[in-house]
């Protein structure tokens, strides 16, 4: 009988986790998304046109790199980091507590960064096309292609994204322990 209250207890506090991290992410995403959506879309509107297709660029490889990252921390073995903690390797510990927490680091990785990336990969994209009708007076479809061809970059990076995070999973959570754990504080 105890067992049972036990278990339910348990149960509860897990759904009470969730929906927490629920709140969480709901609330960082939207503040973020707001924040880099404005700073982003005024920023480029008053750029030209290299520039503003850098920056689109750099957006869509940030989404691309936070994917590989996401996909690398789930599929990454725990035991190699072990082994190198007790070699002393910095950031080994930190890989650690990345891959057992592998699912929120990759909603956050893939879903938010990544996802907010594809919001301002888009805007931006309609941005450009807009300058570019404006501008030099090209074609009104200009903002198909434009969004087509992003989507296309971003989706096909993921693509070979993934497989690189399959096959250099370890390498990857090894670099991102590091980089966690000079901004760590708590281990200072």
């Amino acid at each position: 009988m105890a067992n049972l209250k036990e278990n339910k207890n348990q149960k509860k506090q897990k759904e009470e986790s969730h929906f927490k991290w629920f709140i969480t992410i709901f609330i960082t995403t939207f503040i973020l998304s707001i924040i880099f959506s404005y700073i982003s879309t005024n920023s480029i509107t008053n750029l030209s046109m290299i520039p503003a297709i850098l920056i689109l660029i750099l957006v869509i490889i940030i989404g691309i790199v936070f994917d590989i990252i996401g996909v690398a921390v789930t599929v990454a073995k725990e035991e190699v980091f072990h082994a190198r903690a007790s070699e002393k390797i910095k950031g080994s510990k930190t890989a650690v507590k990345l891959i057992r927490n592998s699912a929120k680091v990759a909603n956050i990785c893939a879903d938010v960064i990544g996802d907010i990336c594809g919001v301002l990969s888009g805007a931006i994209s309609a941005i450009i096309a807009l300058k570019l009708t404006n501008d030099y007076g090209m074609n009104k479809n200009m903002q198909f292609i434009l969004s087509a061809l992003v989507a296309s970059l971003t989706v096909g990076g993921k693509a070979i994204g993934k497989n690189i995070a399959q096959k250099y999973k370890n390498n990857i959570v090894g670099f991102v322990g590091k980089i966690v754990h000079i901004f760590d504080f708590k281990n200072k």
